[in-house]
């Protein structure tokens, strides 16, 4: 990309197309657990359900601009959850973190919104909205290439899980590497994409290693405690992280809606600049479908 710098790709990157429709932003702050909630909403308030987004590793309401961008300009009200030590939430010690403070945000954040809102999660934070959902009532369920739960996750051999260190960065996940390495291995997102989250993920580097031992362990889920309602799962065929075939054995498990993308990768299901916008239209059906 001749006669264009990084500050350049980033600034361009971080304005997601808004459909040419009025939208606003706002925040919510649940002082009380140091979280911070990124909200766009439409200019004019609709009937459709609330829409609660859950990153995962090392995200942010960052991970979920373009999802914003898009909901908020056809009508959705988009909230973009922190966990804590995440992006604008409050600073705090990641070693002290655990999966279990992270679902307690996610509740939290259900608790402020209402009963008749809908979780949409990715990697980790798909895993978090299940167990979320476990206790607290919810209008839908959307999982992108999720974390599976340890009913049917594969095992992971005990040395491989102490091997995890208290704390852990970019490199854990594959993203401490030269950004045209990692637009080979990511090709649906442009260099512009993998600038802004090489950017980031390292603006609070480190992530819990207990939230991560914790997953890798097992975490228990109840799908019957799901089944009360619509379920959608996503998987992307170009996933190194949770690979395409453990997203469809989840669809069946949770007896959800499956809905496989062949030539999408991990991030580029939610962030890609090319990429997103299919991704965004099969949730928008399946909102549209079940009346959310």
């Amino acid at each position: 990309m001749p006669d264009t710098t990084p500050d350049d790709i980033l600034a361009r990157a971080q304005a997601p197309a808004l459909n040419g429709r009025p939208v606003r932003k706002d925040e919510i702050e649940l002082l009380d657990r140091g979280v911070y909630v990124e909200s766009w909403l439409p200019e004019r308030r609709s009937r459709r359900k609330p829409l609660l987004f859950i990153h995962g590793e090392l995200g942010g309401s960052w991970t979920w601009e373009r999802f914003l961008g898009y909901f908020a300009g056809r009508g959705w009200e988009g909230h973009a959850l922190n966990l804590r030590n995440h992006h604008w939430s409050q600073t705090a010690d990641p070693a002290e973190l655990s999966f279990e403070t992270f679902v307690g945000d996610v509740q939290a954040a259900m608790a402020h919104l209402g009963p008749g809102v809908v979780l949409v999660g990715h990697g980790m934070g798909g895993l978090i909205a299940m167990k979320a959902a476990e206790s607290r009532p919810q209008a839908g369920l959307v999982l992108l290439a999720p974390e599976l739960p340890g009913d049917i996750r594969a095992h992971v051999p005990s040395h491989v899980i102490r091997e995890v260190p208290e704390l852990y960065g970019r490199a854990v996940l594959g993203w401490e590497t030269l950004p045209e390495r990692l637009q080979r291995d990511y090709p649906d997102l442009t260099l512009a994409d993998v600038l802004r989250i090489q950017h980031l993920m390292g603006q609070k580097p480190h992530e819990s290693g207990r939230a991560r031992r914790t997953m890798l362990r097992g975490v228990r889920v109840d799908p019957a405690a799901l089944a009360g309602s619509p379920r959608l799962v996503v998987g992307a065929g170009l996933d190194r992280t949770v690979p395409i075939e453990t997203t469809e054995r989840l669809a069946r498990w949770l007896d959800a809606q499956y809905e496989p993308f062949a030539a999408h990768s991990h991030y580029g299901l939610i962030m890609g600049e090319r990429s997103f916008g299919q991704v965004a239209d099969t949730v928008r059906a399946f909102l549209e479908a079940h009346r959310l």
